[in-house]
Order: C-alpha cells, then sequence, then structure tokens
C-alpha cells in the first residue's frame, strides 16, 4: 500500500479564495445567525478548512438593529462590561444595547463563538457589521445569503 497518497493538504491563506458574503438580519434570530456568521469567518464551511489557519470569507450584517431575540432576552439578557475602575461594571440589557448601539449585540455574539487567540482577531476583522440597510462594501460584489 502506498501510504504517501493518503497525506492530508493543508492549506493557507493564500491559496484559498476568500470571497464576500451580505447577509440581511431583518427578522433574524441572534444566535442561529452569530453561528452561521461564525461558520463562514472560520471557512468551515469550505472542504479546503484548516483549523489553525485562515480559511474564512468576509461578511457583510445589515440591518442589525432588527436583529430578533426569543422569549424574553430583549428584557432579561444582560450584557456585562468592565471600565477598569473600582466598582465600575455596567450592565446593560439586549434592549437598551440595541437601542444605544445595535451593532454591539451581533458583534458580541459572534466574537463569543471564535477562538480566543491570535487568529480568532484576525478573524474577527473580515466581519462588518452595519445597524441600517445601507454598507459601504459594494465594489467587493458580496453575494446574497439567506437561509431559513
Amino acid at each position: 500500500m502506498d501510504t504517501t497518497s493518503y497525506k492530508t493538504k493543508s492549506f493557507n491563506r493564500n491559496e484559498v479564495e476568500h470571497k464576500w458574503y451580505l447577509i440581511d438580519a431583518e427578522n433574524m434570530v441572534l444566535g442561529r445567525m452569530a453561528t452561521q456568521i461564525a461558520t463562514i469567518l472560520r471557512g468551515k464551511n469550505k472542504p479546503q478548512y484548516t483549523p489553525h489557519d485562515d480559511c474564512g470569507d468576509y461578511v457583510v450584517v445589515v440591518n442589525a438593529e432588527k436583529v430578533r431575540l426569543t422569549g424574553d432576552k430583549m428584557n432579561k439578557k444582560e450584557y456585562i462590561r468592565f471600565t477598569g475602575y473600582p466598582g465600575g461594571q455596567r450592565k446593560a440589557t439586549a434592549k437598551d444595547l440595541i437601542a444605544k448601539k445595535p451593532i454591539a449585540v451581533i458583534e458580541n455574539a459572534v466574537k463569543g463563538m471564535l477562538p480566543k487567540n491570535k487568529l480568532g482577531r484576525q478573524l474577527y476583522k473580515k466581519l462588518f457589521v452595519y445597524a441600517g440597510p445601507e454598507h459601504k462594501h459594494h465594489a467587493q460584489k458580496p453575494e446574497v445569503l439567506t437561509w431559513k
């Protein structure tokens, strides 16, 4: 048996073609959408997936302010941050955060699903979230993604 024919080919970021995708977040459930976005950013939807390298695509999300949360999470889900000063812990519900900074809800959900290392920080830079329907990536001709 020829064992040289069983070698696994590892791709790197230069050998993979990076596409641009456009996702409309209107009436989409936050968590389900975030898992799909994290999968695309990571490159797990491609046959050339390599765990230790950036093989993913770019994702543009529009209408972030119209994202949907199931149940009573809009009022009960809390986002906690720390200012760095003593007694500086701040809490905000999802409803407050969407009203103040709608892109933060999607960014936090996707960032939590990416690796916590250099690769994760690099993948996170390929996510572009906009509160309204307009975006500035028309030159890249993003492909519209829809799923149920």
